[in-house]
């Protein structure tokens, strides 16, 4: 299998094959704790390191590891790095480990984490995987981020609140309140607002895409042959 060229890898990830605007997967984790901003950084910087993390690991052993078994291989490496990340948040964030609660360890059944382990780092050699896994886990990450910054800002009126419960207590005074005595909109912290709000992400890319096509098209050069056709002719012309 060709390995794909570094801007190709880097485009799929952030952009044209995004795990969860394109792939829509891990969609569990994805809608159920992006409330706030710093649930979803907690939740997007663990996911990164495990698809860096299962991505190299993968493409290491991948011409040591037969068919049969390749699979249960897959999950035990990613069940690992899980294991490692969730340790590290126990030991550095116990408090947002404790709001994330099961999100964490339900990383290792991410199709997003086994997909690109099977689909592309056991292919590949292991500086693309990396590459990859980074690329694939900073498009997660990133919307990630803006779903739930767009959640916090619409249910509760505040950005960056409790941001201490992943960078310490320096960053308690973080807390931003663009809109003064915002009521809140209850619908965008509850799960149907997670819903509405990765629709409108996913809309907002497709338009995007589609208004890209149409600049490119217009702008694409004639053909010399434009406005001339050739005729074929079969037979004798008298």
């Amino acid at each position: 299998m060709a390995t794909k060229s570094n801007t190709d890898i880097i485009r799929d990830g952030l952009w044209t094959n995004n795990p969860a605007l394109v792939q829509v997967l891990g969609l569990c984790p994805l809608l159920a704790v992006t409330s706030t901003v710093v649930n979803a950084l907690g939740l997007g910087l663990a996911t990164l390191l495990v698809l860096m993390g299962s991505n190299l690991a993968v493409s290491l052993i991948r011409n040591f590891v037969s068919d049969s078994v390749r699979l249960p291989a897959f999950v035990m490496i990613i069940a690992s790095f899980v294991t490692c990340a969730e340790l590290l948040m126990q030991a550095f964030t116990y408090e947002l480990y404790q709001i994330l609660g099961i999100f964490i360890p339900l990383i290792v059944t991410n199709c997003a984490i086994l997909g690109r382990a099977d689909a592309f780092a056991s292919k590949n050699p292991p500086l693309p995987a990396l590459l990859d896994g980074l690329m694939m886990g900073l498009g997660f990450f990133v919307v990630l981020i803006l779903l739930g910054a767009l959640r916090e800002l619409t249910g509760q009126g505040t950005l960056f609140a409790d941001m201490h419960l992943l960078l310490g207590p320096r960053a308690a005074d973080w807390t931003l309140e663009p809109l003064a005595n915002y009521p809140g909109v209850l619908f965008m912290v509850l799960p149907p607002g997670a819903f509405v709000g990765l629709g409108l992400l996913i809309a907002l890319k497709n338009g995007i895409d589609n208004r890209m096509q149409s600049r490119r098209r217009s702008q694409a050069p004639q053909s010399a042959s434009a406005g001339s056709k050739r005729v074929r002719v079969t037979g004798q012309v008298s």
